[in-house]
């Protein structure tokens, strides 16, 4: 990025969900960035997100900085294309497949996956030296953690490089083992589903659950008001992704279109 401590890599950035504009906009601190879009109207929402997101953080971050393209040849120019769309594996595998043609050698590529095959979707990158699951948390313009992991055949610079664009964005970077759910996830969501299970098995209100959870156990937001606040769809599928007992309820207000926040309803009704 730009010139900065991230070794001057140029970060491009495939999807334009909360996640991928959120990296773009922490990433504009440092420099230009470039993010690939499906369609003009995921584009021009993209904008409008990074917008929002830099508004939010005030004068250290940047929108204008951020350019959004649909032409994946966009990013063909990138030292560090990180790839950030929905989880699933056929289409990031795909993907992957079309971005290592256009990307120059030394590039690295890296996912945000959290619970997907890490290995699966190296080979599906055709530069397994050169990949890493880049794990970044929402909103990422607050959250510190970034989850490192690579493949068996990454090589010593991918982790240097890894390591120093981490560092670049503010971020705290932990290597975690190429495991479904890494840390974070393979302990978090067990305990989420379970306090769907258990408010639903006792009749307990959403809000009292949460409300144990966060006055009790100093957690900042309690377990149904996070998988809300995550997207119920999104919990669904990292649910099924790690193989783990997704509660009844989730799949119905999934079905219902009860996603959380994003729908204004989940758990909990939103305005």
């Amino acid at each position: 990025m730009g010139t900065g401590t991230a070794g001057a890599e140029r970060l491009g950035i495939v999807g334009s969900g909360v996640i991928a504009c959120g990296l773009a906009a922490v990433a504009a601190r440092h420099g230009t960035v470039t993010v690939w879009a499906r369609s003009d109207a995921s584009a021009e929402r993209a904008e409008r997100t990074v917008r929002t997101v830099c508004e939010k953080a005030g004068a250290s971050l940047d929108a204008g900085r951020v350019t959004v393209a649909t032409d994946l040849d966009a990013v063909g120019r990138m030292t560090f294309v990180i790839e950030a769309i929905a989880e699933d594996l056929a289409a990031k595998r795909d993907l992957l497949a079309r971005l290592e043609r256009r990307l120059e050698p030394a590039a690295i590529l890296g996912t945000t996956t959290s619970s997907l095959p890490l290995a699966a979707l190296a080979e599906a990158s055709g530069r397994p030296e050169r990949f890493v699951a880049f794990h970044v948390f929402h909103p990422v313009p607050r959250m510190e953690l970034i989850e490192l992991a690579f493949p068996q055949r990454a090589a010593p610079e991918t982790r240097e490089r890894a390591l120093a664009l981490a560092v670049a964005l503010g971020k705290r970077a932990v290597e975690v083992p190429d495991h479904a759910g890494f840390i974070v996830n393979r302990l978090l969501f067990p305990y989420l589903f379970d306090a769907v299970r258990l408010a639903a098995e006792r009749g307990i209100a959403a809000v009292d659950v949460d409300t144990c959870m966060t006055l009790g156990a100093g957690h900042p937001m309690g377990p149904l008001a996070l998988l809300d606040y995550v997207g119920l769809d999104v919990a669904l599928a990292i649910g099924d992704a790690l193989d783990l007992d997704v509660p009844a309820r989730v799949r119905e207000l999934v079905a219902e279109g009860a996603l959380g926040r994003k729908a204004g309803r989940g758990f909990h009704a939103y305005d």
